[in-house]
């Protein structure tokens, strides 16, 4: 008994000191913790799981994000699957697509629907789809476009200054690769193909330059140009790096009219064994010449690139050797382009390897899923990087800089206002186009800066002059203050009008026997000053059904006669049909029912 009240005593008498000390070390980590904050930002993991394989996703205007699966890269699941996650509700909402779009290329259309490009007809070897499809966030659907004229597995796809998008490469449905260009417009479908004369890469990446020429900047060494009006493609110049920079990334740094829009390109990492070299391009010098930029902190190939308001890049994740967690690259890092350094983002918690992803949330977050590296798992914990620009240096929340007011819709070269009570303070203003990251490259994402003056509680910004800088669609809009904190950002439509149009359509429902016809009433309501002609285009028609218009376009106003005929081996079945109005590029839609079959008893 003694020994054991001595052994308490002792207990007792080192209790103050263990808690001393304990309130040191504490004190001690708090304070690292706040200082890192500031000075690298912060990591934290979300205390829910990813239901599906986040092998594609994108950002859409009304902040909630697209995740493609398919069939996730496991040849034994046939149920395939999409979610929709809301980052403010918390939320994630499954449903099932009808085909595999495991390993598509995907950018969001200048209407805001995400477009998905291709997908996989078979596993091992693998075979490409020719199909497409468009999901419509304000549906919830998915609704099938025209085909393509071969299959594509593994394709890029690029958004054109006109909003029409190009694809190129991937696998056909015979395991060769793609080597045809083809260029997609809403209304009107495919091109006809354009042969490259070269065998590009899988998963090309692919930029537009301010110049309306598409860049190819890898992952093989030799680079290329395209251009769109010719169908012409040329070499550019060869990386410094000898190797091919397989799963590394490229990003268009952020454009700005202070040195008219000069296009520079990054390519990151690659290889296996990665390597941690990057190097940058600037396509407007006369004999363009690829120059090694500083190395990142750790080797990385399945790496993402991530681009910031603030014009700084989030280079994160990967490993030295494909799909091995055991080298993965947790160590992330910001690159300044105008300073050519990098520095700390801190390092994130789980190895982020083939098929992971990071992509910017409206809040100036980074949200980081997925890692695939064995077929049959994949990481379900999802992470959110939040940038130094959000804290103070007391660690504590900075105030944001408000947006009070911003009109939905602006045109090229137009000039409109942001309404703010903070515009005395505010030295920034972007546009920045929403992500769709996929295989270690996002194809949507662009920063393009804007020029200003500052009023009374209202900033006077002039919009982007073309969409060879900024292609039409929809963009965050963020400000940053002199702090370099940036706004929430607020969605906004760019396009060739300043005014706008609406699209409706009438029955909501029709339901017609296979060899009959039905009709719908589309209606154009022209906003303040639209004059434009308005063209009209169906898809989501079932085999062996047709449609037409009368008229096929309306000037400002008016309405047009949808007719839709069936055959006799139309299937069976209820189908979607997404209408669409273009008028030179911009284009809305809306959505009937047709129902082939009986109609239901009342």
């Amino acid at each position: 008994m003694t020994r054991i009240r001595r052994a308490g005593s002792a207990i007792k008498r080192a209790a103050p000191r263990t808690l001393w000390v304990s309130l040191l070390l504490s004190g001690a980590l708090c304070s690292f913790a706040i200082g890192q904050a500031a000075a690298q930002g912060q990591w934290k993991t979300l205390p829910y799981p990813m239901p599906i394989n986040p092998v594609h996703v994108a950002l859409m205007n009304n902040g909630t994000v697209l995740i493609v699966a398919g069939s996730g890269n496991l040849q034994t699941n046939t149920s395939y699957q999409a979610a929709v996650w809301d980052p403010r509700a918390d939320t994630i909402t499954t449903q099932p697509v009808g085909w595999d779009m495991f390993c598509n290329g995907m950018v969001v259309l200048p209407d805001g629907r995400v477009f998905i490009n291709g997908g996989n007809l078979r596993y091992d070897p693998f075979l490409g789809e020719p199909r497409s499809s468009a999901y419509d966030a304000t549906t919830g659907r998915f609704t099938d476009l025209e085909n393509m004229a071969h299959g594509r597995w593994y394709p890029t796809v690029t958004t054109l200054g006109d909003g029409s998008v190009m694809t190129f490469s991937g696998l056909s449905e015979f395991g060769l690769t793609n080597t045809a260009v083809e260029i997609y417009k809403v209304g009107s479908g495919w091109s006809q193909e354009y042969q490259s004369g070269w065998t590009p890469p899988l998963y090309p990446r692919m930029h537009l330059l301010p110049d309306g020429h598409v860049f190819v900047s890898g992952p093989a060494p030799v680079t290329m140009i395209f251009n769109p009006a010719t169908k012409a493609w040329s070499p550019v110049a060869t990386t410094n790096y000898s190797g091919t920079r397989t799963y590394g990334s490229s990003v268009l740094l952020p454009l700005t009219p202070a040195d008219g829009y000069k296009p520079r390109v990054m390519i990151f990492g690659g290889g296996d064994p990665a390597t941690a070299t990057t190097e940058i391009i600037d396509l407007s010098a006369a004999t363009p010449q690829w120059q090694y930029g500083p190395p990142m902190s750790q080797p990385r190939i399945e790496m993402n690139a991530t681009i910031l308001p603030n014009g700084k890049v989030l280079a994160l994740g990967g490993s030295t050797h494909d799909e091995d967690a055991t080298t993965a690259s947790l160590n992330a890092d910001l690159y300044d382009p105008d300073t050519n350094t990098f520095s700390s983002a801190g390092a994130n918690a789980f190895p982020r390897l083939y098929h992971s992803n990071a992509l910017l949330l409206p809040d100036g977050t980074v949200w980081v899923v997925g890692g695939n590296p064995q077929r049959g798992t994949y990481e379900q914990h999802m992470e959110i990087y939040s940038p130094a620009y959000v804290f103070n240096a007391d660690g504590s929340l900075a105030a944001r800089p408000t947006i009070a007011g911003v009109p939905g819709a602006i045109g090229y070269g137009g000039a409109f206002e942001v309404q703010t009570p903070d515009a005395a303070t505010i030295t920034s203003v972007v546009l920045m186009r929403p992500g769709a990251p996929t295989h270690a490259f996002d194809m949507d994402q662009r920063l393009v800066k804007v020029s200003y003056t500052v009023g009374s509680g209202v900033l006077n910004v002039t919009a982007p002059p073309n969409g060879n800088i900024a292609p039409p669609g929809y963009y965050m809009l963020f400000i940053l203050n002199s702090a370099g904190v940036p706004s929430l950002a607020s969605f906004v439509h760019l396009s060739a009008f300043t005014t706008d149009f609406a699209l409706s359509a009438t029955p909501a429902s029709r339901t017609v026997l296979p060899s009959g016809s039905t009709s719908y009433t589309a209606t154009v309501a022209p906003g303040t000053g639209f004059t434009g002609t308005v063209s009209f285009g169906v898809n989501g028609l079932p085999s062996g059904a047709v449609a037409t218009f009368d008229p096929t376009s309306v000037n400002g106003a008016g309405s047009t006669t949808m007719s839709v005929t069936t055959s006799v081996v139309t299937p069976l079945g209820a189908y979607q049909l997404t209408i669409t109005g273009n008028s030179g590029g911009l284009v809305h839609s809306t959505t009937v029912t047709l129902i082939v079959g009986l109609a239901p008893f009342p």
